[in-house]
């Protein structure tokens, strides 16, 4: 017999958790590209497995795509890219490079949570606040005696001013630069000193 029959690839044998984890990884970048539309068999040939093996860890597609949504939500990815911030860098550099990683996340969560705001994926997520950014503490953190507030404020602060000047729902204008940001950050509104 010739080689003409297809052999089918079975996945490599992977803890549940682990096999979670890869479909989910696969879905959330089928996400950005397709939405919500995007189908199991997709899923499933993007993680290098067989349709059926997705239903052996997950319920439905709806799970697939939660799953997928705490992908999104982990704040880890944004912890190590923070900090690889070069330190060297002055002040205001290491805070627009803070910025445009935050910026960057907005992006990202906004088109995922679009993709699937018509589906059962968002349901039941109960809204939290966001976790503090460690990474994002330690850059005012050498510049605390410059502040008036403690570096977990001034992060918490930095971090929700360019979530309300970058998210397109809640900004009416083009998205402020780092640049903009950190200086109303650092310097408000006001021109100077009252004469």
């Amino acid at each position: 017999m010739g080689g003409a029959e297809a052999k089918v690839q079975r996945a490599s044998a992977m803890p549940a958790e682990q096999r979670r984890a890869a479909i989910a990884e696969a879905t959330l970048a089928l996400l950005a590209e397709r939405g919500a539309a995007v189908t199991t068999r997709q899923i499933a040939e993007a993680a290098g497995i067989a349709e059926g093996t997705i239903f052996r860890v997950f319920d439905d597609k709806d799970a697939v795509l939660r799953a997928a949504l705490d992908l999104a939500f982990d704040p880890a990815p944004t912890e190590r890219e923070l900090e690889a911030i070069d330190r060297h860098q002055p002040f205001e550099r290491q805070l627009e490079a803070a910025v445009e990683i935050l910026q960057a996340q907005v992006r990202h969560v906004w088109r995922l949570v679009s993709a699937v705001s018509d589906t059962d994926a968002l349901r039941g997520r109960k809204p939290e606040p966001p976790p503090d950014l460690v990474a994002l503490t330690e850059l005012f953190e050498p510049h605390a005696a410059q502040l008036r507030h403690r570096p977990e404020v001034a992060a918490r602060e930095l971090r929700a001013l360019t979530l309300a000047v970058s998210h397109p729902a809640l900004y009416a204008d083009e998205p402020m630069t780092p640049q903009e940001i950190v200086s109303l950050l650092l310097h408000g509104i006001r021109k100077g000193p009252a004469c």
